[in-house]
C-alpha cells in the first residue's frame, strides 16, 4: 500500500472527482477526512465505504472559502485522525454565464472557493505541516486553466490561478520539505458539468478536442493523484501532470 496509514484531506471529497480520489487513497491504505459543505450524506456516504475498506474517516464540513471555517476543520481533522500528510485540494464551483452577465457575486463565488480556498485550506495545513518537514499537496486545476472556453471566464481565471499558486507554493514551501503539485483533468464527467453533456452539440464540439475521443469519468483520475501523493513521486514539485485524454496538445 502506497499510503498506507497516512492522514489525507480532499476537500469537496463527498461527490465525482474528490470522492473518487478520496476512496482511491483509502485503498491504499490512507485514512481520510472528506471535507463537505451542502453534500451531508453523501459525505458520511463515502465515509461509510471507507470505513468498509478498513481504513478511519471522518466527514467534515467547512465553507473553504472562510478562514474561520478552514481552521476550525484543520484541527478538526489534526485532533480526530492525525497530523496531515496530505491535502487534496478539490473542492470547486461553476456557473456557465456570458462575460457580459457576469455578475460580482458569482465572480466573487467561484474565485472565493476555486481559488481563494485553495490559499486558505494550502496555508492553514501547511502550516503545521512545516514543524513535521513534510507534506503532500495536490491542487485540482483543469484544462480550463490553458484554453478559454464561452461563459466561463471566471471558472477558467480561477483554474489558472490555481496553476500559478501550484508553482509559488512549491518554490516557498520545498525549504520545509513540502512537495506541491497540480492535476488538470480534462472533460470529466462531474455532478456540476452532468447536465451539460446532456446536450449533444455540447458533447460533440467538446469530443473534436480531444484526440482520445471521450468523456472521462472521475477514477481515471485516481492512479495520477495516488502517483502524486506517494513516493513515487518524491522528486515531483511544482509541475501539473495533465490527464485530459490529450487535450493539452491539440
Amino acid at each position: 500500500m502506497k499510503l498506507k496509514k497516512q492522514v489525507a484531506l480532499v476537500t469537496g471529497g463527498s461527490r465525482s472527482i474528490g470522492r473518487a480520489i478520496a476512496l482511491g487513497f483509502a485503498r491504499e491504505g490512507a485514512n481520510v477526512a472528506v471535507n463537505y459543505v451542502s453534500h451531508t450524506e453523501e459525505a458520511h456516504s463515502t465515509v461509510r465505504e471507507i470505513e468498509s475498506l478498513g481504513g478511519q474517516a471522518l466527514a467534515v464540513r467547512a465553507d473553504i472559502s472562510k478562514r474561520e471555517e478552514v481552521e476550525a476543520m484543520v484541527i478538526e481533522v489534526w485532533d480526530k485522525l492525525g497530523p496531515i500528510d496530505i491535502l487534496v485540494n478539490n473542492a470547486g464551483v461553476q456557473k456557465r454565464v456570458f462575460f457580459l452577465d457576469l455578475e460580482e457575486a458569482d465572480w466573487d463565488w467561484m474565485l472565493g472557493v476555486n481559488l481563494k480556498g485553495y490559499y486558505l485550506v494550502g496555508q492553514a495545513v501547511t502550516t503545521r505541516m512545516k514543524a513535521r518537514s513534510s507534506g503532500t499537496i495536490i491542487n485540482i486545476s483543469s484544462e480550463a486553466a490553458g484554453f478559454p472556453s464561452q461563459r466561463m471566464t471566471a471558472y477558467c481565471i480561477s483554474k489558472a490561478g490555481v496553476a500559478m499558486l501550484t508553482k509559488c507554493m512549491a518554490l516557498e514551501l520545498a525549504q520545509y520539505g513540502i512537495r506541491v503539485n497540480a492535476l488538470a483533468p480534462g472533460l470529466t464527467r462531474t455532478d456540476i458539468n452532468r447536465k451539460d453533456l446532456e446536450d449533444e452539440d455540447f458533447l460533440k464540439m467538446r469530443l473534436a478536442r480531444i484526440p482520445l475521443g471521450r468523456v472521462m469519468n472521475p477514477e481515471n483520475l485516481v492512479g495520477a493523484a495516488i502517483f502524486l501523493a506517494s513516493s513515487d513521486s518524491e522528486m515531483a514539485t511544482g509541475i501539473t501532470l495533465h490527464v485530459d485524454g490529450g487535450r493539452s496538445i491539440t
